[in-house]
C-alpha cells in the first residue's frame, strides 16, 4: 500500500525551496517534530505561502482580548461548516494543546453549541459561524450582542478576520487535497 500524496499539486523538495522558506519550515520542524502538509503544499507558490503565512501569522498570533485557545476554536468550528478535514484535524490538535483540553476540539468539531466552553465563547463562535457562512447578513445586532459579551471592536474584527481567512484556507486545502498529518490525531490528548 502507497502513501497518499500531501497535494494534488507538485510539493517540491526542501533543497529546492526559497532559504527564506526553507529556513522557516525547517524551524517548525524542529518545534514540532514534523513538517505539517500545510508548509509543504503552500511551498509550491512560494510568494502565496510568504503572503498566507504573514497574514495567518498577524491574524493567529498577535496580541488582543482573544486567547490564542479562542482564535484556534474560531478554525475548529468554522473549518467543520467549510468540511476541511486538514484544517478540523490540525487546528483541533493546536486546541486541544492551547486550551489544556483533550476534548475540546472534538466537542467543538462536532457542535460547539453543546460544548464545555463559556456563554461568552459560543457568541464568538456563533458570530464566526456567521461570517463564514453568511457574511452579508452580519449586522448591529452581532455587534450588539459580542460587546454584551466584553468584546471590543478589535475582538470583533478578529473574529471576522480569522473566520474569513480560514475560509480561504479551507477551500484552498480542499480543492488541493491536502492530508492531515497522522502525527495531529494524537497531540494533546
Amino acid at each position: 500500500m502507497t502513501e497518499a500524496p500531501v497535494s494534488r499539486f507538485a510539493v517540491p523538495s526542501l533543497a529546492d525551496m526559497p532559504e527564506d522558506i526553507r529556513t522557516r519550515i525547517e524551524a517548525v520542524q524542529e518545534k514540532s517534530g514534523f513538517i505539517p502538509n500545510v508548509f509543504l503544499t503552500l511551498a509550491h507558490r512560494p510568494d502565496e505561502f510568504r503572503a498566507f503565512f504573514a497574514y495567518h501569522d498577524a491574524l493567529m498570533d498577535r496580541p488582543g482580548n482573544l486567547t490564542k485557545a479562542e482564535r484556534e476554536m474560531i478554525v475548529v468550528a468554522t473549518s467543520t461548516v467549510n468540511q476541511c478535514q486538514y484544517c478540523v484535524i490540525a487546528h483541533g490538535a493546536i486546541l486541544r494543546i492551547r486550551a489544556k483540553n483533550p476534548l475540546i476540539a472534538d466537542q467543538v468539531a462536532i457542535n460547539y453549541r453543546k460544548a464545555d466552553i463559556t456563554p461568552r465563547q459560543k457568541a464568538m463562535l456563533d458570530f464566526a459561524m456567521k461570517v463564514s457562512a453568511r457574511a452579508h447578513e452580519a449586522g448591529d445586532e452581532d455587534f450588539a450582542t459580542l460587546r454584551s459579551h466584553g468584546f471590543d471592536d478589535e475582538d470583533i474584527w478578529d473574529i471576522a478576520a480569522i473566520a474569513a481567512f480560514f475560509g480561504m484556507s479551507n477551500r484552498l486545502a480542499n480543492v488541493s487535497s491536502m492530508r492531515p498529518n497522522d502525527e495531529f490525531y494524537a497531540m494533546g490528548r
